[in-house]
């Protein structure tokens, strides 16, 4: 990978963040994809989320798969800790990495091929344990790497850009993950920050598996008359369902909602997400209402967005396993390894 780093100027007067840190210090490398990707779009609303909350960038984990999406981790916070695994493989290095330090801040960019072909048993499986990340999905209907071919995502009905009609039923994430017991589910528009920079800062802070699938369109091969993942046609289709605040838990709250139009969520951390209905008979609370929700505006051929699904209440894998509070990148060698007689008593019940 072509890494290019960005020159370093002294801006005056720049924001710092209650750390200290300005937004440039959480980007990365310039970036190699293509000019007007919505890949780049997605990139600038992870640098601001990050930076608004003051995330210290070394206590910050970002991985990622094969892929155009999963480039995008180098365009970002290049203090942070960084993995780009193998094809589909990055929510295993993702179980791994958060087994052994559950207390680093976990950010996984994939893509629709990345996550919904070779490495669709890993997603599923990701969030079923619900492991404690932002896991966001770059969609855009094809593999750009690849020279274009239909995803996994791509809806039937839709045409390549050289004229071929994909006649399979696409995977939807969202709904996939509402299915599979997830416990945050999420749809935004890189085009669209006001929504994307609320969702991802509530996703950062959401205690388990939060998926974010992100309308990405590919300028290069999916960006034209006939397809449903371009600029056009996800504009013209844009049905926001729930609008999303985060509110950090050392800032007053304060909403012009009326009574009835908001569902407040309190995160573990005393942070709040406020859900103003855009649609008065929605409910982000009820998996089986999501599900009613999604399939009908889906057959109307909407791109319904927002945070779709919410249950902060279910437990998050070191929970679900009893792990130990303390990270074992912090534990003490003799304690990981306590000797061959606790080894044997250990064994005497399984024996």
């Amino acid at each position: 990978m072509t890494y290019i780093a960005k020159p370093k100027i002294d801006m005056p007067g720049e924001r710092r963040n209650e750390i200290g840190l300005r937004q440039r210090d959480y980007e990365g490398a310039l970036s190699t994809l293509c000019a007007g990707c919505g890949h780049d779009s997605i990139t600038a609303a992870i640098v601001q989320a990050f930076w608004e909350l003051a995330i210290p960038p070394e206590k910050v984990i970002k991985l990622s798969g094969i892929g155009c999406s999963s480039k995008t981790p180098a365009y970002f916070i290049s203090g942070a800790h960084g993995f780009n695994s193998v094809h589909g493989r990055m929510p295993s290095v993702a179980t791994g990495a958060l087994a052994g330090n559950r207390d680093l801040v976990c950010i996984a960019v994939s893509g629709d091929g990345d996550s919904l072909s070779i490495g669709f048993g890993q997603f599923g499986h990701a969030v079923r344990r619900n492991i404690n990340m932002l896991y966001i999905i770059e969609n855009n209907g094809v593999y750009g790497l690849t020279k274009g071919q239909f995803s996994a995502s791509a809806d039937p009905g839709s045409k390549a850009k050289y004229g071929e009609v994909n006649r399979m039923k696409a995977i939807d994430p969202v709904a996939t993950t509402i299915a599979l017991g997830g416990s945050f589910a999420a749809r935004s528009f890189s085009g669209d920050r006001e929504q994307l920079v609320p969702l991802i800062k509530a996703g950062l802070r959401h205690p388990g598996c939060a998926v974010l699938d992100v309308v990405s369109p590919c300028v290069t091969f999916n960006d034209h008359v006939g397809s449903t993942k371009s600029y056009a046609h996800t504009r013209e289709h844009y049905y926001p369902a729930v609008h999303t605040d985060f509110i950090p838990p050392s800032k007053e709250i304060k909403a012009s909602y009326d009574e009835g139009e908001v569902m407040p969520v309190e995160l573990h951390d005393g942070s709040r997400l406020l859900l103003k209905k855009t649609d008065a008979d929605y409910d982000p609370s009820s998996r089986s209402a999501a599900m009613r929700y999604l399939e009908e505006h889906s057959s109307q051929g909407q791109v319904v967005t927002g945070l779709l699904f919410i249950s902060p209440d279910l437990p998050e894998m070191h929970t679900i396993s009893g792990t130990a509070a303390q990270p074992l990148a912090r534990t003490a060698y003799e304690d990981l390894n306590p000797g061959q007689a606790a080894l044997a008593e250990l064994q005497k019940d399984l024996k």
